[in-house]
């Protein structure tokens, strides 16, 4: 995939974050590691990663909490690892909201595959259509493989820049305020740092637009936010 992947990973089995530490940035995920259900939250807002990988079996929190704190403010796809393979506690995450469940011992090849589906089903839940492809003038977006082009020509974004786009992809048409964008693409802790925001955006038009200076998509709603505009 063109665009790289965070994943948060909240274990506290140092063996199995010692075994995804190699594994996963070897497969093009960038990953970042919480040992508790605290730490794992306060990592979760100040990363807002793409997606999260959970044990249940924390020591200072149960995962079902942490689940239910994390649904409070974002979609992210998180899927559980646990030892627990009882039927009900599958189905009690998956109603608290956890995208997939996977027990352990597992095969990386098993778990990259879940993660892929989890990736892609966000990315249709992002888009909001049919098929993962927005188009929108010569701008087009293959949120199932995250490939941007422009005029057919493969634009490489950062990670933020990926997320900032898809967000404003989600809302296409819509005005979407400074801190609405905040909150969604860096996480609750930033919704103040409206600096952020403006840097970001601009980048995003450098790479994107022909005139960056008078924006044909990334529209800016002056002294609210910004649209991508769909018409």
């Amino acid at each position: 995939m063109s665009q790289e992947v965070t994943v948060l990973l909240i274990e506290d089995e140092p063996e199995i974050r010692r075994f995804l530490r190699t594994t996963l940035p070897a497969h093009g995920f960038r990953l970042y590691e919480a040992a508790t259900g605290k730490d794992g939250l306060t990592e979760a807002q100040a990363r807002n990663p793409d997606l999260i990988l959970l044990d249940l079996g924390l020591p200072d929190l149960e995962g079902s909490e942490v689940i239910r704190q994390v649904r409070e403010w974002t979609a992210t796809p998180i899927i559980v690892l646990s030892a627990r393979d009882q039927e009900q506690v599958k189905v009690g995450a998956l109603d608290l909201g956890a995208d997939d469940y996977v027990t352990k011992p597992f095969g990386v090849d098993e778990l990259l595959a879940r993660m892929r589906a989890a990736l892609r089903h966000a990315s249709r839940s992002a888009a909001d259509v049919g098929e993962p492809v927005f188009t929108l003038g010569d701008l087009k977006v293959d949120l199932g493989r995250r490939q941007v082009f422009v005029s057919a020509k493969e634009i490489h974004l950062t990670p933020i820049e990926y997320k900032l786009l898809t967000t404003l992809i989600r809302y296409a048409g819509k005005v979407m305020t400074h801190r609405q964008l905040l909150k969604e693409v860096w996480g609750p802790l930033h919704v103040e740092e409206g600096h952020y925001l403006r840097v970001y955006m601009r980048q995003l038009r450098n790479k994107l637009e022909k005139n960056p200076a008078h924006p044909r998509y990334l529209v800016t709603e002056l002294g609210v936010g910004y649209r991508l505009r769909t018409e």
